[in-house]
């Protein structure tokens, strides 16, 4: 990690902490690591994902593909492990995941997967939502639904762009999802 360790928390560093996991924890979650150097945008960072994973407009499903979505675009295998698990819990299919993972054509069935990551995946990809994708998404989600689906993209885009940054390492035991990433650079394709 780029960043010196963190061998000690400060009673406000501890305090975030058992706001996001609650008490007792012994491995802080990768973006406590970072955010808890900078309190003042930490207080402001943490809001704003918590809403964005716990209480968004959106089923716990969506939020986790919300999350993947973004993971897979940044190559956040830090992101990605942390609620891959957790979206296949909520029931997006792992297959469809498995093919983001590879930059694929996710094949979505349900059409509110489907429209969710077209509109991310334009979003992040081209920087803007054609009038079909928009059209359908509004119809789907709402104002109010597209507001927290842009909120939470931005938010996790910030944590997926902070832990690639600070090169936040992967915990020892999880997979590297993305086969062209090793650590923190992007490899040469098989010929």
């Amino acid at each position: 990690m780029r960043l010196t360790p963190l061998t000690t928390l400060t009673p406000e560093q501890t305090e975030l902490l058992e706001t996001i996991v609650g008490p007792g924890v012994e491995e802080p979650p990768p973006p406590f690591l970072v955010w808890a150097r900078n309190m003042e945008l930490a207080h402001w960072v943490e809001n704003l994902g918590a809403y964005c994973r716990n209480e968004s407009r959106f089923p716990q499903r969506l939020r986790e593909l919300s999350v993947l979505i973004v993971g897979r675009h940044f190559d956040s295998q830090s992101a990605w492990n942390a609620h891959y698990e957790q979206a296949i819990a909520e029931g997006v299919p792992a297959e469809c995941l498995d093919r983001l993972a590879r930059g694929e054509d996710p094949g979505f069935k349900a059409e509110d997967e489907r429209l969710f990551h077209a509109f991310a995946h334009e979003m992040l990809e081209d920087h803007f939502v054609s009038e079909e994708t928009y059209g359908a998404a509004l119809a789907l989600f709402g104002e109010d639904g597209l507001l927290d689906l842009i909120g939470c993209v931005g938010s996790f885009s910030m944590s997926a762009m902070m832990l690639n940054t600070f090169q936040v390492p992967l915990r020892d035991h999880l997979p590297r999802p993305f086969a062209e990433i090793d650590g923190f650079r992007r490899v040469p394709a098989d010929d």
